[in-house]
């Protein structure tokens, strides 16, 4: 791998890791909301009914969240296993400005078409 490649690539691993740290304190939040962990249940069933559709919102982002994490958390074990930006589908390098655009992309422009 050139210097400058490596260079790119340790660029991408440090925004996965910063993202990952976003993510993982935005989902630790969420599981504390739906845990009711910082404010009880309301008393008043008006009140219920909103908490519970605020709370189908928040199982949404969390599942999102989650799978985001994963992706990284995936994308980082390809750096370090030496086979990440590597389609795998065709093996074919995935294009820097890929990479660039979705540091976790598991697919060239191509195989993702």
């Amino acid at each position: 791998m050139s210097d400058d490649t490596d260079r790119k690539q340790q660029q991408l691993k440090q925004k996965l890791l910063e993202r990952l740290v976003v993510l993982e304190a935005r989902t630790g939040r969420i599981t504390g909301d739906l845990r009711h962990e910082s404010h009880p249940v309301e008393q008043d069933f008006a009140e219920q009914a909103t908490q519970r559709e605020n709370e189908e919102v928040l199982g949404a982002l969390d599942e999102s969240g989650r799978r985001e994490l994963d992706s990284i958390r995936a994308a980082l074990a390809r750096i370090e296993a030496g086979d990440y930006g590597i389609c795998r589908r065709c093996r074919q390098p995935i294009s820097p400005e890929r990479l660039r655009a979705l540091p976790t992309a598991l697919e060239c422009v191509r195989c993702a078409a």
